[in-house]
């Protein structure tokens, strides 16, 4: 019969990665305290030192989303400009049309 495959959430992943870098716990003592396997554990440290985030698989780092809110700024302020331009465009052809009945 086939392993069950245990979910942890991201919390709980951050937290564990902290007993290890922040307070010192080795791997072996992590690991008995919070029951989780030492393998499992050993891979989310090896993640967070590298720079992976910790947590769900398509987890991105907050270099990541600070670069992808920029992108959308820019996106945003372009499509602003835009919009504004079709709104001037649209009252001034609207007051042509206007000036062209009155006659």
């Amino acid at each position: 019969m086939g392993k069950k495959v245990q979910s942890y959430t991201t919390e709980f992943r951050a937290e564990a990665v902290k007993l290890i870098l922040a307070q010192g716990l080795t791997l072996q003592e992590a690991s008995q305290r919070i029951s989780v396997p030492k393998g499992t554990l050993a891979n989310w440290v090896a993640n967070a030192r590298g720079g992976k985030p910790v947590g769900a698989p398509g987890a991105r780092t907050v270099a990541e989303l600070e670069g992808e809110n920029k992108q959308l700024r820019k996106e945003l302020a372009q499509m602003r400009m835009e919009r504004d331009i079709v709104k001037k465009a649209a009252a001034y052809f609207a007051r042509e049309s206007l000036q062209g009945t009155h006659s």
